[in-house]
Order: C-alpha cells, then sequence, then structure tokens
C-alpha cells in the first residue's frame, strides 16, 4: 500500500477503488487487512483517527470531483456504498456514469461491487411525510434501482439484507455474481477467552436513544436487585452522556468511560460476560449489524440485544439472548439476567465464531480472490 495521503488532485492509485460515502475509524482498521485499495470518501466520521490512516491511499472527494478522479484512474474493481444507503446514491450514480462514458471511449470495463447488510426500508412513507419528501424518496428508489442493476458481485453480510433487497428492488441483473456470508468475526487476536467470567455487564457505543442506552439506565436497577453482584461498564460519547453519569451516581455498580480509546474497549469486552446493545425502533434507522455485537463475539461476550439487528436470527439460534420487545425496560432486565445466568464460557461463545472474518471472507469474493 502508499503512504496515507489525503490528496484533493491526484486521482486514486491503485487499481481497486472503495468509493465510501463517510471514514470512520473502524473502516481504517479492516482496510489494513482488507484487498489493497484506495479510498475515495465525501467526509470523515465523528470517530476518525488519523493515526490509523498510515500506509493507506486515501483520496478525500465530493460526488463531482470524486467521479471526475475515479474515471482518470486505473480502475479495474469499484466497490461502492450499498444502493440502499440514499446519502450515497448521487456520488455513485455520477461516478458510474463518468466510467459508462470513460468504457464507450477507452472500451476499458470496470467490475462494480458491493457488500450489503442493509436491512431498513428508506422509501417507506414513514420517512416522508411531505411532499417534496415522497417525491425525492422516489426518485431515490429509482437511482437504487439503476445502482443495483449496475452492480456485477454482491455479497450478503446478513439474510435480512437479502430479504430486503429482494422485496424492495427485486433480483439483481442477470449477470451478477450473489453470495452470502455472514458478517460475523473471528476470534480478537488478543481474546483470552476461558471459562465463565465474573457477571460483567458491557455497553459499547453511541450513548443516544437508538442505541437503548436510556432503556439500559431504566432497565439496571432491576438487574442489580435480581443479581447484586452484577457491574455494568458504559463505553461511550453522545448526547445522553450526563444520564449515563447520573446512572452512575445512583448505582455504585455502574461505571462511566467517556470516549475511551480502542485498546482499553478491547479490554473491557474481554473481561465482560455480556454485551449489552439494545437497538431501538425508528422510521428512519435500522441496526444492520452493530459494531459492538461483532466486537463483543470477537472476546467471547454472550450478547444481549433486539430483533432490530441483522444478526438476529445468528444470535438466537448460537445461545444469545434476543427480544422483540425493545422499548421495555423489564424485558431488558429480564434478558440480562438470563445471559448472566446463562454463564456461558468465553471459550463456548468462540468456539461459533468462522475461522476467517465475514468481512474479509465477503472482500475475497468481491474482489475475486474466492470462487
Amino acid at each position: 500500500m502508499t503512504v496515507a495521503r489525503p490528496s484533493r488532485g491526484a486521482a486514486p492509485r491503485l487499481p481497486a477503488v472503495r468509493l465510501y460515502e463517510s471514514l470512520r475509524t473502524a473502516h481504517l482498521e479492516r482496510a489494513h487487512e482488507l484487498a489493497p485499495a484506495s479510498i475515495v470518501y465525501r467526509v470523515t466520521r465523528y470517530d476518525f483517527d488519523a493515526s490509523l490512516a498510515e500506509g493507506l491511499d486515501l483520496v478525500p472527494a465530493g460526488p463531482v470531483r470524486a467521479a471526475w478522479l475515479i474515471a482518470r484512474s486505473d480502475v479495474e474493481t469499484l466497490e461502492v456504498n450499498e444502493p440502499l444507503m440514499t446519502s450515497s446514491l448521487p456520488a455513485t450514480v455520477l461516478v458510474l456514469t463518468a466510467l459508462a462514458l470513460r468504457r464507450r471511449i477507452t472500451g476499458r470495463p470496470t467490475a462494480v461491487v458491493s457488500y450489503l447488510i442493509g436491512n431498513a426500508d428508506p422509501f417507506t412513507s414513514a420517512t416522508a411525510p411531505r411532499l417534496r419528501t415522497r417525491l425525492r424518496r422516489r426518485g431515490e428508489r429509482v437511482l437504487a434501482r439503476a445502482v443495483w442493476r449496475r452492480l456485477d458481485r454482491v455479497v450478503f453480510g446478513t439474510e435480512a439484507a437479502r430479504e430486503t433487497y429482494t422485496r424492495l428492488l427485486g433480483s439483481p441483473s442477470p449477470r451478477a455474481s450473489v453470495a452470502s456470508v455472514p458478517a460475523l468475526p473471528t476470534r480478537h487476536q488478543d481474546a483470552r477467552g476461558g471459562g465463565v467470567r465474573p457477571p460483567a455487564v458491557a455497553f459499547v457505543g453511541s450513548f443516544v436513544e437508538r442505541k437503548g442506552l436510556r432503556v439500559l439506565a431504566a432497565a439496571w436497577p432491576l438487574v442489580v436487585a435480581a443479581r447484586p453482584q452484577a457491574t455494568l461498564t458504559l463505553l461511550g460519547k453522545g448526547a445522553l452522556e450526563q444520564e449515563a453519569r447520573a446512572l452512575s451516581v445512583a448505582e455504585p455498580s455502574v461505571a462511566v468511560e467517556v470516549d475511551p480509546s480502542r485498546p482499553r474497549i478491547h479490554s473491557v469486552l474481554d473481561e465482560a460476560r455480556v454485551l449489552v446493545l439494545w437497538s431501538q425502533p425508528s422510521p428512519t434507522w435500522r441496526e444492520q449489524v452493530g459494531l459492538p455485537i461483532v466486537e463483543g463475539l470477537s472476546h467471547g461476550c454472550t450478547v444481549v440485544t433486539t430483533t432490530e439487528t441483522g444478526l438476529a436470527d445468528w444470535l438466537d439460534a448460537h445461545g444469545h439472548v434476543v427480544a422483540s420487545d425493545p422499548r421495555s425496560p423489564q424485558v431488558l432486565a429480564d434478558a440480562i439476567v438470563a445471559a448472566l445466568d446463562a454463564s456461558r464460557a468465553a471459550d463456548d461463545v468462540l468456539a461459533d465464531l468462522p475461522d476467517r472474518d465475514g468481512r474479509l471472507a465477503a472482500d475475497d469474493r468481491l474482489f475475486g480472490r474466492a470462487s
């Protein structure tokens, strides 16, 4: 790979290009393991860690510049954001149009690929209360179908995504290669594994309503009443930080760490018996997988979550606790107690994971390194 180079003038340097709407720390971490590729992106997320960019070819660009730079490049395989990510559609369509023009002029083809985990309907009337919004949604559906039919290779990360895409956009192009690879991690390199851990519960993620922090705060006193030895560590940051701190003041069993480092997050997960991600339903958002779930599994945590995540069926079938009533503190408290009482050994959780990370295995298929 090349040296990290966020440059607004140069075209991508590598024959494989990933076109991202936004770039975050998790993308950078994974990019060092994926097939070498230039990354063209519009914005960075709040958790972007520039130190992890070393060794990557990064190209910040808006939609028009992205189309121009990629069309000028030697790109052979282009990964685009999935078609149901509507915010990315303008840039994707511009880039694909530019590549189509390039092919007419030069005859050079480009394989277009995408990794799909979207499991929510972005076109529903619930997200379009006004006429102007409804018209925009109709236009987005047209663009999404156009991108969908242009894809040469697709990999679904969850069965929920496969069902959602089939229902909303129909079948992919007959020429497209289609595969499913569950979005599961392998054992983390620093995971100690072992037997049953102390009754420690971890929450990792944004301190916001949709991640279930407010329900967790209401549920925790019920958990402690039933299992007095239980402890809870809240790791993250966000709008509900003061509520998290208030819980830690009221409940001595609760610790709060705001914006912890990545090593600290992994350390806490490696000591926790249970990971909670109580994802809430929303008209405009649905938990596709949940990075905390993936990271918790990689350290041997039993997961407590809701049916909102695309991994719900797999988790339910492999000894984790999945509930369909995400609004109820009592349901969450019962779920946490059940997970604690199950006393699953970390090694048992880790034994259910694949030998190769699901995102890496998917990338092998997208970029032609696996059949």
